[in-house]
């Protein structure tokens, strides 16, 4: 009955193929369980997103009410709501993990640019999926932020008053606006992540994981035509990326359960006040993974130079391919001016990802300069720093 079935429809055999075929490098460590787990929240978004529609109503005046009816009346709806609430944020803290670990062992140099490029593009998708969600609930904080981000793209130029109509429906955010977010949120924005998901694990599998020591485990190949330093992905590294789920998990339960209003990472007391088109909050901020590119935004006095630089600021990593000239791809052999960037750079996206969530005063828009000028430093000196750093000579052959 099986081959019956494989004959037909080799589904099975297709995932065993890219499983057990697949050869990856054999010192694989921490830094490469992120990409997994990001694997794993888009799951958990799905499931939990699916189920909350059953009972979610894209109404301006019954959308928060809706929202209240499951975590107050539906059995476990609290748990669903928090879980997919929870789980926009940890998505974005296991995406940045992982974008930091391609920055530490250079997964962004060749061969490995159209994988680099899949990658960043879905961090822009999943940024609109979170957006859009964002507004749902109708909350005073939504509609006001829905107010903000569509005022941005006002500021694109000939096509900005155009782009924001069709996205809002209407000339303000309104009614009409919660419609199409909603259907952006349900439907457009996942159909375009599960398509860039297909295209990033298509892409990996093309040209192979990186590892810590940079070295391309396909220049050194058995009689077979087999990677001399790659094991296959199965069992090796599924047990280990179980491992990493299963402490993952626990993390991520016990803030749903034991914190799920705590330092907004779920839910932000702001938003449980029903939209208000007649009082402006006096202080208006997004999520907080989005909070660092809107430091950026509140940084610069002109409002189309902000939002300029807030995209540039996105943008900029499609050219990491291009700006790094180091000779070697691994943090591990390059010297201490690349190390200095890279820990600047960390420094100075943690401080835009506070700045960004604190209120506007001289002090926090002084910080969001300094903060935005280490950014941007470190890609636009990248070509000078990386070719005149001293490095180290990395291994020809890989070691446990």
């Amino acid at each position: 009955m099986s081959e019956w079935f494989h004959e037909r429809m080799p589904v099975f055999k297709e995932v065993s193929n890219h499983l057990k075929n697949y050869k990856a490098p054999k010192n694989l460590n921490f830094w490469y369980f992120f990409g997994s787990l990001a694997l794993l929240m888009v799951a958990n978004q799905f499931i939990t997103g699916i189920w909350l529609l059953m009972y979610y109503t894209p109404d301006a005046s019954l959308a928060m009410s809706s929202i209240e009816l499951m975590m107050r009346e539906v059995s476990f709806g609290w748990l669903f709501r928090y879980l997919h609430a929870g789980g926009a944020s940890f998505i974005f803290i296991v995406i940045y993990m992982h974008i930091f670990r391609a920055l530490l062992y250079g997964s962004y140099r060749s061969p490995r640019e159209i994988l680099w490029w899949t990658g960043c593009l879905m961090l822009v998708v999943f940024m609109a999926e979170a957006y859009t969600g964002y507004v749902l609930p109708w909350g005073q904080m939504s509609y006001w932020a829905a107010r903000v981000i569509m005022s941005l793209f006002k500021t694109i130029p000939f096509i900005g008053d155009s782009l924001v109509l069709f996205i809002q429906g209407d000339y303000e955010v309104s009614e009409v606006t919660l419609h199409r977010f909603f259907a952006f949120h349900v439907i457009l924005v996942p159909l375009i992540i599960l398509a860039f998901v297909g295209l990033h694990t298509l892409a990996l599998h093309a040209v192979g994981s990186n590892n810590p020591d940079g070295v391309e485990i396909k220049d050194n190949l058995d009689k077979n035509g087999e990677p001399v330093d790659g094991i296959p992905f199965h069992p090796f590294y599924t047990v280990k990326d179980i491992m990493g789920a299963s402490i993952f998990l626990f993390i991520f339960l016990s803030v749903v359960f034991f914190a799920p209003r705590g330092w907004g990472l779920i839910l932000e007391p702001e938003n449980f006040e029903i939209a208000n088109y007649m009082v402006t909050p006096l202080h208006i901020k997004p999520s907080w993974y989005l909070a660092p590119y809107y430091a950026i935004l509140r940084a610069i006095p002109s409002k189309g130079l902000g939002a300029l630089a807030m995209l540039a600021s996105i943008a900029v990593f499609a050219l990491l391919p291009y700006l790094d000239r180091s000779p070697v791809k691994s943090m591990r052999y390059k010297g201490p001016l690349s190390r200095i960037a890279l820990g600047s750079f960390v420094i100075a996206f943690l401080g835009l990802l506070v700045v960004g969530g604190m209120e506007v005063s001289p002090l926090s828009i002084t910080a969001a300069r300094i903060c935005s000028f280490l950014y941007f430093g470190y890609f636009l000196f990248m070509p000078i720093y990386t070719a005149i750093d001293k490095h180290g000579v990395p291994p020809d052959r890989l070691s446990l």
